[in-house]
């Protein structure tokens, strides 16, 4: 998740039942996160154990599926109204009532003709093109349903974090402009999605045969097989920096950091795979007003240099629509360097003009992503792809001021896989799992985690069949 954490200490596998506060003690971000996570992981665990990997109450199950064909148009699915959960994830369909609102001008008769009946009546659940955090665009034939009978329908599942930039009500207003956000939030997206037929590899009757299908498909994009090392190594010739770092430190950074290390580029080493890394957890963004061009119009260019731009930076345009489509199976997008500054304009010129698909809309709250990389040098350094780092396996890769990632060989990349590396400046180390003789474990990434559940077998026009899961309240009533 991008956002201003110091670190994230959450481990399963450590079994910690809850974080105790200590009278007199710094209060830390890291111990509330993980008190939040703590009780998250209980609960979805709880429900998942319950439940199975995915249902729904059976007087209340969501996402009932319905194929409404488009005639003249393009094909739709009805979503329904309801809950379902999904590996203890809870997914609810229900849209937002939209209110009734009041009149600018007194009626006069004290407000008694404001009732029920005025309210707007708007569908109970969505349908397929304006689904909340999918933005299908009919206008993209990678978008629209699949045109050949059978299909499968399916709900991706998976969190992410959001600031105030992207949901402004969550500032305090009254904290003033120039103070900067306080919490972020946890959001769980969910996708009614469709896969053909023959991409599943099957195409006969039976629901259970096309769950289990579906689990088959679904198993390999939900457990990555990359992995990642960090340390860190004090550099060579560090005694000659003039730095205010021990000398015997390996991390020669003047402040902690959590370093975030992303996948940009998908794929496998060697060939289309790159990364991108931050020393804030890609937490710097920065709003963005318009787009001219290649140049980029912000509410602010930072408060100071942790928290503002410069030139030689990478940047990422996005948005909340993109940062919902860029999961791993969305086209890729190149960063972009700052090639100017215009402090006074509160604007910046990028090295090409951003592409449409994203930072164009205002409601779409669209903003700035700041990445910390530089080009490698070196002999052996490989070139920018994109504006990323070329993704190397088997070797040590220095990042800056000692700390160091190592990719494992053999890995599969997906956009968007991550890992965080803390690096403290009073142990002068990079925080990282090791063996009993110190040596640095190789770790899956920390996210992107997806979950998937099968809901319907579309088998022709309006024809599908419920691959839901349902069941029934624990409790009956006492017998007398």
């Amino acid at each position: 998740m991008h956002a201003d954490f110091s670190r994230l200490t959450f481990r399963p596998g450590k079994h910690y039942s809850a974080v105790l506060t200590q009278q007199g003690r710094v209060q830390l971000d890291a111990d509330a996160n993980e008190q939040a996570a703590i009780e998250r992981y209980q609960l979805r665990t709880l429900a998942a154990d319950l439940i199975g990997r995915h249902g729904g109450p059976a007087a209340a199950a969501g996402f009932a599926i319905g194929h409404v064909p488009g005639n003249h148009d393009v094909d739709d699915l009805v979503i329904g109204d309801g809950r379902y959960y999904v590996d203890g994830i809870l997914c609810e369909a229900r849209r937002p009532e939209p209110g009734l609102a009041a009149p600018d001008e007194d009626g006069g008769d004290g407000g008694d003709h404001l009732d029920r009946g005025d309210l707007p009546q708007e569908p109970a659940g969505w349908t397929y093109w304006d689904q909340p955090d999918a933005y299908r665009d009919q206008e993209r034939p990678g978008d629209r349903l699949p045109g050949e009978f059978p299909f499968l329908v399916y709900l991706k599942v998976w969190e992410r974090s959001v600031t105030a930039v992207e949901d402004p009500e969550i500032r305090e207003v009254a904290l003033g402009a120039a103070m900067p956000d306080t919490a972020a939030r946890a959001k769980v997206v969910w996708q009614v999605l469709a896969l053909p037929g023959a991409e599943l590899g099957h195409s006969g009757d039976g629901a259970s045969r096309v769950r289990e299908a579906f689990d088959a498909w679904a198993e390999p994009r939900e457990r990555p097989t990359a992995r990642l090392a960090a340390r860190a190594r004090r550099p060579e010739r560090a005694s000659e920096d003039p730095c205010l770092a021990h000398p015997e430190a390996a991390y020669r950074g003047p402040e902690n950091q959590l370093y975030r290390v992303e996948v940009h580029h998908g794929g496998s080493a060697g060939c289309d795979a790159t990364f991108k890394w931050s020393r804030e957890n890609g937490s710097v963004v920065l709003p963005i007003t318009s787009i001219e061009g290649v140049w980029v119009d912000l509410t602010t260019l930072g408060d100071d240099d942790r928290s503002g731009l410069t030139v030689g930076d990478w940047v990422e345009v996005t948005d909340s629509a993109s940062v919902s489509r860029g999961g791993p199976a969305d086209p890729l997008q190149d960063l972009f360097q700052v090639e100017e500054t215009d402090l006074p304009g509160r604007r910046v010129r990028l090295s090409a003009e951003p592409g449409p698909e994203a930072g164009r809309l205002p409601e779409r709250h669209p903003y700035l992503r700041r990445w910390d990389h530089r080009a490698p040098r070196g002999r052996d350094a490989l070139p920018l792809s994109g504006g990323a780092l070329r993704l190397r396996e088997g070797v040590w890769l220095d990042l800056e001021d000692g700390v160091q990632v190592y990719f494992g060989p053999g890995g599969a990349y997906t956009r968007g896989d991550y890992w965080l590396v803390p690096a403290r400046t009073a142990t002068g180390e990079a925080e990282w799992p090791r063996n009993p003789a110190g040596e640095a474990l190789l770790q899956p990434p920390a996210g992107i985690r997806l979950h998937h559940a099968p809901l319907a077998w579309v088998t022709g026009p309006a024809s599908a069949t419920d691959l839901r899961r349902t069941f029934g309240p624990l409790t009956a009533p006492t017998p007398s």
